[in-house]
């Protein structure tokens, strides 16, 4: 624990804690009386009001979309399934203001909806929730659909043979085991949508707002940084009471299950439900996930002759030092590393929360790891500037400061896509290792990395995408010789002209077409090298 609880304290708690002291104190005497007088205010009541209830409603109705997809990629095998994987997490990783630009081609004024059948929704709160639904999908597909595929299906085909009926075998045996890992996705969702910043900016336009929307507003167009960080303190204080509460209930039902080889789970579709239930599924990632992103290719060929991706290769003096291509090799680098970086210090956290013999102090720090997915990135791209500033950490013209932002989202995914699983092994195959001689090293590499490789991969896969399209935080901290894809994009998009408009779709397309390939190598190594259990 030593590793995650100091890289969290250097790089979440004292930035955040920075900003907000910043905010709060005025000559050296803090204004407390501050925090009421904001959120008794009418119009921030109704922000906070609306920021809770879409963020239910939008992690419902992820759930419900998707826990069927997830069904289908653990238990169904169909040609085309690793490419099908692969599409299906693209939209997560792609910048929110491009995404969300993307989505109103679809239900906005003069979109695909309103061209066919006259019908708008971008003045309604449902194009939100389907936008939340659009990034979040293949949250709950690859958590749950990761536990899924290794649970022994024996178990629900006894309960069928002893007469239970599907639904029920399926709610008493399979559901409850399968209760962490949607718990855990679902408190993914709510984390997201909760701090749902450019959809949200996009399709709310002046009618929606939530917190982040507000924070971002307070802190860069009225420039009150009291306002936003009392706004930033009520985000902490509901997300760190939400992560308490998972943590709590999710704890009391974990137990050991008996997992086994994903690539035996696996079968092809048998009777009609099962076709229903797969064709069900192909039309709402269809509809739902590839049709956004068709658009988003669609406007990159706009210009005769690839016009738009050939003007990336040419050096832009009005925004960039560089030529905005050079973004894509450097979003590439900034994500390896802070993959790598997500990976030991989520591993670490990850494996030290799933001993059965932890203390509350140890299992109190699991919320604490989500933190950083429940705070304004604004906030934490701030307070880096502001609390990274002076030896021995002034990191402020250092290129590492970009990817220790981006493994502060990617760490949370770590863990909570590898702690239902190693919270899952039985114990006893540890005890027994170590009464026949083996060392704690030998007995993590030969009993549980064999079990948790495929979530390891997982992880893997999850910490690079996020780290691809990481922006609220490192839109303040990316140097401007090194912009990564998602800064270079949303700063085309703000200046005017067709040529910069599309420009940012070219490179919006690049971002895709990367990611379905990074996301498609990692399918093929995680089911060909993942071994026996």
């Amino acid at each position: 624990m030593a590793l995650p609880v100091a890289f969290f304290a250097l790089f979440f708690a004292w930035p955040v804690a920075a900003i907000v002291a910043r905010g709060l104190k005025t000559d050296g005497t803090w204004r407390l009386g501050r925090i009421a007088d904001v959120v008794t205010q009418p119009d921030i009541r109704h922000v906070l009001w609306f920021t809770t209830w879409q963020a239910l409603a939008s992690t419902a109705l992820t759930l419900l979309l998707a826990l069927p997809a997830a069904h289908v990629f653990a238990r169904l095998d169909f040609p085309g399934k690793h490419l099908l994987r692969a599409v299906v997490t693209v939209p997560f990783v792609l910048p929110t203001v491009v995404a969300g630009s993307a989505f109103l081609a679809l239900v906005g004024r003069g979109g695909l909806l309103d061209e066919l059948w006259g019908v708008r929704l971008d003045t309604t709160v449902w194009a939100i929730l389907l936008a939340h639904v659009f990034f979040n999908f293949a949250v709950v597909v690859r958590t749950v659909g990761g536990l899924w595929a290794q649970l022994d299906p024996r178990q629900e085909e006894a309960a069928r043979m002893l007469g239970a009926s599907p639904l029920a075998a399926w709610r008493k045996i399979t559901l409850p085991a399968l209760a962490p890992a949607v718990a855990a996705a679902a408190l993914m969702v709510f984390l997201f949508t909760f701090t749902s910043f450019g959809v949200v900016q996009i399709l709310g336009g002046p009618t929606f707002s939530t917190l982040e929307v507000e924070i971002y507003r307070q802190t860069s167009e009225v420039f009150d940084l009291s306002t936003a960080a009392v706004l930033t303190l009520v985000q902490f204080a509901a997300v760190g009471a939400i992560l308490a509460v998972h943590a709590w209930t999710v704890r009391r039902r974990e137990t050991a299950l008996r997992l086994v080889d994903p690539k035996v789970t696996a079968r092809r579709p048998r009777g009609a439900g099962q076709w229903a239930l797969l064709a069900g599924v192909l039309a709402t990632v269809a509809l739902l996930l590839v049709l956004p992103l068709a658009v988003l290719v669609r406007r990159s060929l706009d210009a005769p002759g690839l016009g738009y991706y050939r003007a990336l290769t040419d050096p832009d003096g009005g925004t960039f030092l560089v030529a905005p291509v050079h973004a894509v090799w450097t979003s590439l680098e900034y994500a390896v590393v802070a993959t790598a970086i997500a990976l030991l210090i989520g591993g670490l956290a990850a494996a030290a929360l799933a001993r059965r013999d932890a203390g509350r102090l140890v299992r109190g720090f699991d919320a604490l790891l989500m933190l950083p997915l429940g705070v304004s990135a604004v906030t934490v791209g701030f307070g880096f500037l502001i609390a990274l500033d002076r030896p021995p950490l002034d990191l402020r013209q250092s290129w590492i400061l970009v990817p220790l932002a981006q493994a502060l989202v990617g760490a949370p995914f770590v863990v909570r896509t590898m702690l239902p699983v190693l919270r899952a092994v039985d114990g006893r195959l540890r005890e027994a290792a170590a009464v026949l001689g083996a060392s704690p090293w030998r007995v993590w590499r030969e009993v549980d990395l064999p079990l948790v490789r495929r979530a390891l991969l997982v992880a893997a896969g999850f910490a690079f995408a996020v780290s691809l399209g990481e922006f609220g935080a490192t839109v303040f901290i990316a140097r401007p010789d090194n912009p990564t894809l998602p800064v270079a994009v949303a700063r085309l998009l703000s200046r005017p002209g067709d040529l910069n408009y599309g420009q940012a779709m070219a490179l919006s397309t690049i971002l895709m077409l990367v990611c379905a390939v990074a996301l498609l190598v990692l399918e093929r190594l995680r089911t060909d090298r993942t071994g026996e259990f």
